[in-house]
């Protein structure tokens, strides 16, 4: 789900580097062409790549209430499975950039797509619920290895039209990704082919992993920077601490009763964050290479940029989680009509995204308010139809117009993050802006799910499934107004 405006073009190509996953030579019109172009195969298997950790993400959705019965999991472990994934993919996303920049963009991607089918096997394979919680977690950081070499690699070795394009079709993957997943996630755990139900959803990963394994040795061309920053370990090892000493409490500590355990972990957080930063400033501060440079907090525009992901990633990673069970478990959907039923919003999110750079010329910035409120207009109707129409009346037809709506708003918000956030940064440091941006929209779909999630399924013993679907759509809709509000700060032109 991250596309990376190109915007460093004026930068020479042999000074390229810098810390983001995204980052990649840019060379202008009178710099060297690249050595191996990428060829129509090449680009078709890196897309494959990216599109396997987009699809990986939402599938899993459709396949909860399956593995809740056949694995016995409690709801706080099904959170765990999803955001599990989200978190090693947002803490390990930078340093597989770095690690890529050194090593080479084509090597990181073999290993990527290799330890992605490795882990989707181990998936599928779980005897257990926390073993699945491992192996997705594991997957994520499978991602993190696989996807930040795919822009880059564009970045290097195409240029100009072709360029343009192969950065549109990424952009494309994203929207793809979660109408694909959906309606995959269903279609496979219906057919319970050979009777493996939910794990055929991370079974079929393997086949295709080991297609795009040989077909990246053969046409992905190598590339990587010319001056690569080192990895910031230190970095890397404390914000994975203090994610996870927020996350995992959220998600367990309910269940559970709030043992000790959960509240010291809480507590914990705030200083292993406050650690990391000082952490990182010194990096910055000596010269290092700092994962996240705090400096860009600095800049006002990157600071109200950010704050504009948090509704937009939180509500849409909790959402998805909550209507998954709400479908199921709720209005007792099979999985495969669960994600038919998705598929309007699916729909309307991809016609957005590509609608967003002719909004955003007319609109400039203000396209974010009014896309927020169409987003929060649907939330009111969906929530408008579940009270109106008797439970057990509730069909995907009956839903369509409010979920059509929030894929409009959808489409647009998540399109326009990067490139307000990236706006803001200087030219010079859009690699790092770029990473700083992808962490924190990873960061907010495991936060989303942890938190959204955990408050639905809290109300749902008091006041039903039926109420607690409301009452989650109304703080979605709170989240959504404050979106609108913080947008109107925004400069009215973007570049």
């Amino acid at each position: 789900m991250t596309l990376t405006p190109d915007t460093e073009k004026s930068r020479p190509y042999s000074e390229k580097s810098g810390p983001g996953p995204v980052q990649a030579p840019a060379p202008t019109a009178t710099g060297p062409a690249p050595l191996t172009p990428l060829t129509p195969l090449g680009l078709l298997t890196v897309l494959l790549g990216a599109s396997l950790s987009s699809i990986d993400f939402f599938i899993v959705n459709v396949a909860l209430p399956s593995i809740e019965r056949d694995l016995r999991a409690s709801p706080a472990t099904l959170e765990m499975i999803v955001a599990g994934y989200a978190v090693a993919y947002a803490v390990l996303l930078v340093l597989g950039g770095r690690l890529g920049d050194s090593y080479g963009r084509r090597r990181l991607f073999l290993w990527g797509v290799a330890a992605f089918g490795v882990t989707s096997l181990a998936c599928g394979l779980a005897p257990g619920a926390w073993w699945l919680v491992g192996a997705r977690v594991a997957q994520g950081a499978a991602s993190a290895l696989m996807l930040p070499q795919v822009l880059a690699t564009i970045h290097a070795t195409t240029r100009g039209e072709r360029r343009a394009k192969a950065v549109a079709l990424y952009g494309s993957v994203s929207g793809l990704g979660v109408l694909l997943g959906q309606v995959l996630g269903g279609v496979l755990v219906t057919a319970d082919l050979a009777g493996t139900g939910w794990r055929m959803a991370f079974l079929v990963n393997v086949p295709v992993a080991v297609a795009a394994l040989l077909c990246a040795l053969r046409a992905v061309p190598d590339s990587r920077a010319e001056q690569p920053r080192r990895g910031d370990i230190g970095g890397t090892l404390l914000l994975g601490a203090a994610l996870t000493a927020l996350l995992l409490p959220l998600s367990e500590g309910r269940a559970t009763g709030w043992p000790l355990w959960s509240v010291l972990m809480l507590a914990a957080a705030p200083p292993l964050a406050w650690a990391f930063l000082a952490v990182e400033r010194r990096a910055e501060n000596t010269g290092g290479s700092p994962l996240l440079p705090p400096s860009l907090l600095r800049e006002p525009g990157v600071r109200r940029g950010l704050l504009l992901g948090l509704p937009i990633f939180i509500g849409f990673s909790g959402w998805m989680f909550v209507s998954a069970v709400m479908l199921q478990q709720g209005l007792g959907y099979g999985a495969l009509k669960a994600g038919l039923t998705l598929v309007p919003m699916g729909v309307t999110q991809i016609a957005a995204s590509m609608c967003a750079p002719r909004l955003v010329a007319r609109l400039g910035s203000r396209a974010m308010t009014l896309c927020a409120l169409v987003h929060g207009a649907g939330l009111v109707v969906l929530a408008v139809t579940v009270l109106w129409l008797p439970w057990s009346s509730l069909g995907p037809v009956a839903l369509a117009p409010g979920l059509a709506l929030c894929g409009l708003g959808q489409g647009v918000e998540l399109a326009l993050y990067y490139r307000i956030v990236l706006a803001a940064v200087p030219a010079a440091r859009a690699g790092a802006g770029s990473g700083l941006a992808a962490t924190v929209q990873q960061s907010c779909l495991a936060v989303g799910v942890a938190t959204i999630g955990s408050l639905f399924l809290a109300l749902v013993p008091g006041l039903g499934m039926r109420d607690a679907f409301v009452v989650v759509l109304g703080v979605q809709c709170a989240g959504l107004l404050g979106l609108a509000a913080l947008s109107l700060g925004l400069p009215r032109r973007l570049s």
